[in-house]
């Protein structure tokens, strides 16, 4: 087997559990490689010897399993090297919530012997690819996002507005702080906090929740996630924000954003008796309060 290992280096608790992984898999004697800067934020990195891939063009599809260790935010960054890849994730939380990073800091051990075992299932999910009619844009080869695309207003407290079109047929316009277009699985994330529902990871459909709307009527909607979507911005000043999961870019007013589903999607390990109920129950606390 042969794995590949993330994460952020400022966080020692995230370091602290990353060299217990290692030892784990030096035990079973299981090829790893860490993702050079992350390596390179460890304290001992000159001594340590660890074998390294440098971004992207340092994984290919030999690797069977890549490990995350961190929250929700280190597995997005992730996303951003394992690309079109097609190699399995698996989310060690270090962090605090944790949806997408799903296996307990402590259950490490256990993780590693259920994948060793194949007891686990793969699951596939969907992405969204971004363009824009603004030349200056720099997506370059990370226009894509796992959990959503965000539009938002920039240097203004003035609300923006949005013209929205789903394929091609005009929709609204939304007098807003902004707009979100969030996955099944981003529909935890950022549109929920906005009062968007919570779906289920494995439904093919998307949500267009507004940040903020001016008018009550304004609801979340949820689309085929087929559906291809326009966005004419208008904004008092002369920029936007275009956010894609944790990465920000400025766009320039009156720019059109495009968004679509993308053409390859993101494998997720779960491990057995695993499920996203299961997630909600722990991550929400739902059945907790004992009042009801």
């Amino acid at each position: 087997m042969k794995v590949g290992i993330y994460g952020q280096t400022n966080n020692e608790i995230t370091i602290k559990y990353t060299k217990y992984l290692i030892e784990i898999l030096q035990e079973r004697k299981i090829e790893f490689f860490l993702e050079k800067n992350f390596c390179e934020g460890f304290e001992d990195a000159s001594g340590t010897g660890y074998p390294i891939f440098d971004g992207y063009e340092g994984l290919d599809k030999s690797f069977d399993v890549f490990f995350t260790v961190g929250g929700d935010g280190t597995f997005l960054r992730s996303v951003t090297l394992v690309r079109d890849l097609e190699i399995p994730i698996i989310g060690i939380n270090t962090g605090r919530l944790g949806f997408l990073a799903t296996v307990p800091k402590e259950n490490i051990s256990m993780a590693v012997e259920q994948i060793c075992k194949k007891e686990f299932r793969i699951g596939k999910r969907s992405l969204l690819s971004v363009s824009s009619s603004d030349e200056s844009d720099d997506f370059g080869a990370l226009n894509f996002a796992l959990n959503e695309v965000s539009v938002s207003r920039k240097n203004t407290a003035s609300m923006i507005k949005v013209d929205t079109y789903l394929d091609k047929e005009f929709l609204t316009t939304y007098w807003s702080d902004g707009l979100i277009v969030s996955t099944a699985t981003g529909s935890t994330g950022y549109s929920m906090s906005c009062g968007g529902p919570i779906i289920s990871p494995n439904s093919k459909i998307l949500v267009l929740t507004p940040i903020a709307p001016h008018s009550l009527a304004v609801r979340p909607l949820v689309i085929p996630e087929q559906t291809k979507i326009e966005l004419n911005i208008d904004s008092r000043v002369d920029e936007v924000l275009l956010t894609l999961d944790s990465r920000m870019y400025t766009i320039g007013n009156k720019s059109r954003v495009f968004i679509e589903r993308s053409k390859f999607s993101i494998r997720t390990i779960h491990l057995k008796n695993q499920t996203f109920i299961k997630t909600l129950r722990d991550k929400l606390l739902w059945g907790e309060d004992k009042r009801n």
